[in-house]
């Protein structure tokens, strides 16, 4: 039997800035679901720091995609929030990617995993930033609410770990930013019961 296809589309926090290859959360996932039994590929990451939607949108135009995946992952907006973007294109970008992730998933719905948005105000970063971190916390709550909707009403699951960044703020790289290791273990450890569900299903 042919290993299992994943594909996790994302920014920074998918590609794992400032931790190493394996300390990537979509790398630990593949990891884990193996240990339980799954056989499943390395993800092909299509991720680079700093992405919006549109951005990711034009990296996809870009990537070269396998003829259909048996998972896909898809966590983005934190840039569209942090430089100000409006939440209205955001939802439009969105549900245009959510409906590429669902195409790329041979058209299965339940085989995408929409990830949350973590909390960067929380960060020493965010701290440090001068910005207010209660409006940034309520503008990711409201991004977050939009991916919510429409991962629901296209199938597909969503897997909020805003709250795991909040709780474990310390947990940070070296930059005082994005997550480390053991933070995006935690991730894992939310996502991997819904993606094992979902595989036994195939």
């Amino acid at each position: 039997m042919m290993p299992l296809r994943y594909l996790a589309l994302g920014d920074s926090y998918t590609i794992g800035e400032d931790v190493s290859a394996q300390a990537r959360w979509p790398m630990q996932l593949a990891e884990k679901l193996r240990r339980r039994g799954i056989a499943i590929d390395d993800p092909q990451i299509v991720a680079v720091t700093g992405w919006t939607t549109d951005e990711l949108s034009a990296g996809m135009d870009q990537a070269a995609f396998a003829s259909g995946y048996d998972l896909v992952t898809l966590l983005i907006g934190v840039n569209n929030q942090y430089r100000g973007r409006p939440i209205e294109e955001y939802r439009e970008q969105f549900r245009a990617l959510l409906i590429r992730a669902v195409a790329l998933a041979g058209h299965q719905a339940e085989r995408v995993i929409v990830v949350s948005i973590p909390d960067w105000g929380v960060t020493p970063f965010g701290y440090a930033s001068g910005r207010d971190r209660k409006q940034i916390a309520q503008e990711l709550d409201d991004f977050n609410a939009i991916a919510r909707a429409e991962a629901t009403e296209g199938g597909a699951h969503f897997v909020n770990i805003t709250g795991i960044s909040r709780e474990h703020a310390g947990l940070v790289a070296s930059d005082g930013l994005h997550p480390s290791g053991a933070q995006y273990a935690l991730w894992t450890d939310a996502i991997e019961p819904v993606v094992t569900k979902t595989l036994g299903m195939l």
